[in-house]
């Protein structure tokens, strides 16, 4: 009985604990839920100059999360999205208080375009007379391309300065599926359609090694042009010393002016100092773009009434970003029934006057995107719709942009891919031979347990799935014929799954102008015939209440794998999403190809 009387004791005192612990989490929580919810705006000093650093992926809008501050929690830390980025940017040109940018060292893990994006933004900041001064100890290649549009470009003594071309790299997972005694099976259609490479195959066909150095050499000759124009450096020169790897040392880099000065750290600061005219001895007024954002305008306005234009015209800025699937998805997956939902409430919104859809996608379902191509056929009938294309907009991507008015795209975005393939497992070996598993069954019909991954398809089952994936890509080539007003033998003949980057997509018809979100902005108002109106974003993101107890515990475990993994999460990442590409047919980039 004495100890029983322990054991209740314990228990009591260990729910009583747990409960308090509860409570002052809970304490903690809503305080930074509230403390985010009435921010106070960042005063920013007499010059001042704005830090710009990336070392984290860049979404394309800055998530709903007010527990950022309570990063001691396992929450991550505010991470703003490109539009915030660019908003801030622009905002930075024409306040008084701030003098100048400075570039700190970034990795730059985001894809091509959305550099591009603040590059662009970054040139349109040197309009104002302000200077910008990069710094870095390691300039990765996408670092220094945006680097190079500044006035100054400072590189650590003993630093570290890539320029060594571009590389593609594809992960593929037959051996391993071998080894386990599982079989891929393939139906596709497209002699580029190489997503179901990795699968079936231990390095690249023929065929889409050719159409990567296709891509990736068109992606390259802009990063040279880039840089050349910006440095006044010979492009021809850009790409020996790439091939040569002739930047071996810092020496090296200024040599070739590349760079304008080795310098570390306190030196530059001292320089910033100095062009801010303040005193070497005082700290320099500085304010990083996350604190910058809730910074007031000039004259006091904050962000949302810079914006505001005329509330009876607005531009609806429609988001689609990341896989397609059904369902609601989230911020990060783009689901059909929430992006089909946003699309209507725009098209029925008198004050809505047109439409920019955001993509940046490398497509998955294709009964998905032909539900979210539908919502765009039809709010195209009634108003104006501009695509505006990001990193990546291939296969359901550009099966979902396809029906609007005009297309655009950065010259470094991936797109195309036109083309649809299902995976379908074969099991048996691994669960006869590997786990002694066996199966029986008993149907009332011929094809009954078609798709049954205990055993392999029957030449009569591989036809009737391959006849449904020709219909697919039949009706993916007709609504791009129609919408871009083409013969669907022309489409057919750029299509076959074949990746093509903007600038040669709009060479072959695929989009209709090189340009940027803010591009497309105005080509929608124009169309739409008005000059006073407020960008109003689609759909309205996720609550931080909605999955706060979710995001709290995936963010706890992706960043213990992340901290065992290291740059080999992206395997973990990859393997993952194999469950979901294989048994439904897809629309779909060329799985996980990486760009370095």
């Amino acid at each position: 009985m004495k100890q029983f009387f322990k054991f209740v004791l314990a228990t009591v005192v260990g729910i009583f604990a747990a409960t308090i612990i509860l409570g002052v989490l809970s304490v903690f929580i809503f305080a930074g839920i509230l403390s985010s919810a009435s921010e106070k705006s960042t005063p920013v000093e007499a010059n001042s100059v704005l830090t710009l650093e990336f070392r984290k992926p860049i979404n394309e809008r800055t998530p709903n999360n007010p527990l950022a501050e309570l990063q001691f929690l396992g929450f991550e830390e505010k991470n703003l999205g490109l539009n915030d980025i660019l908003a801030n940017i622009k905002k930075a040109k024409t306040d008084e208080n701030i003098k100048g940018i400075y570039l700190n060292e970034s990795y730059l893990a985001s894809g091509q375009a959305t550099t591009e994006e603040i590059r662009n933004a970054l040139i349109d900041f040197k309009k104002s007379g302000k200077f910008i001064i990069a710094y870095g100890e390691v300039y990765t290649q996408s670092f220094y391309y945006l680097a190079s549009i500044a006035d100054k470009v400072y590189l650590n003594p003993q630093g570290f300065f890539e320029l060594s071309g571009f590389n593609s790299e594809v992960t593929f997972l037959k051996g391993a599926l071998d080894k386990l005694g599982i079989e891929a099976q393939v139906i596709k259609v497209g002699t580029y359609k190489s997503a179901v490479e990795p699968f079936v195959l231990t390095k690249m066909s023929d065929a889409n090694r050719l159409q990567v150095t296709s891509y990736l050499n068109s992606m390259f000759g802009h990063f040279l042009d880039g840089i050349s124009k910006s440095r006044k450096i010979n492009r021809d020169s850009l790409f020996s010393y790439a091939d040569n790897m002739t930047v071996r040392y810092p020496e090296d880099a200024l040599r070739l002016k590349l760079v304008d000065g080795l310098k570390y750290k306190d030196e530059v600061l001292a320089e910033l100092k100095k062009r801010t005219k303040t005193d070497l001895k005082d700290d320099l007024n500085a304010v990083n773009i996350t604190e910058y954002d809730s910074a007031p305008t000039n004259g006091g306005a904050d962000k949302e009434e810079e914006n505001s234009g005329s509330s009876r015209n607005r531009i609806a800025m429609i988001y689609a970003s990341g896989e397609i699937t059904g369902g609601d998805g989230d911020d990060n997956t783009i689901g059909s029934d929430r992006l089909s939902k946003a699309l209507r409430e725009a098209r029925e919104d008198d004050k809505v006057k047109a439409v920019v859809l955001r993509v940046n996608s490398p497509g998955g379902s294709s009964l998905a995107s032909d539900v979210i191509w539908r919502e765009v056929a039809l709010t195209k009938k009634v108003k104006p719709i501009m695509v505006s294309m990001g990193d990546v907009a291939a296969s359901g991507g550009y099966y979902i942009s396809c029906a609007a008015d005009s297309i655009f795209a950065e010259p470094n975005t991936i797109t195309g891919s036109i083309g649809i393939f299902a995976v379908l497992p074969n099991m048996q070996k691994f669960f006869n031979d590997k786990l002694g598993v066996t199966f029986d069954n008993v149907k009332t019909s011929k094809y009954a347990d078609l798709g049954d991954i205990s055993r392999p398809l029957t030449p009569a089952e591989r036809a009737i799935l391959q006849n449904q994936v020709n219909h697919g890509y039949d009706v993916f080539t007709g609504v791009v014929a129609k919408g871009r007003k083409k013969s669907q033998r022309y489409i057919d003949s750029i299509g076959q799954g074949r990746v093509w980057t903007g600038k040669q997509a709009l060479k072959i018809g695929l989009v209709d102008r090189l340009g940027n979100i803010d591009d497309a902005v105005k080509a929608a108002a124009k169309k739409a015939e008005v000059k006073n109106y407020k960008v109003v974003e689609y759909p309205e993101q996720d609550s931080p209440f909605k999955s706060l107890g979710a995001t709290f515990s995936a963010q706890v475990k992706t960043k213990l794998l992340m901290s065992e993994l290291g740059e080999d999460y992206r395997y973990y990442e990859q393997i993952k999403q194999v469950k979901g590409i294989m048994r439904v047919p897809q629309a779909r980039l060329p799985f996980n190809v990486v760009i370095k």
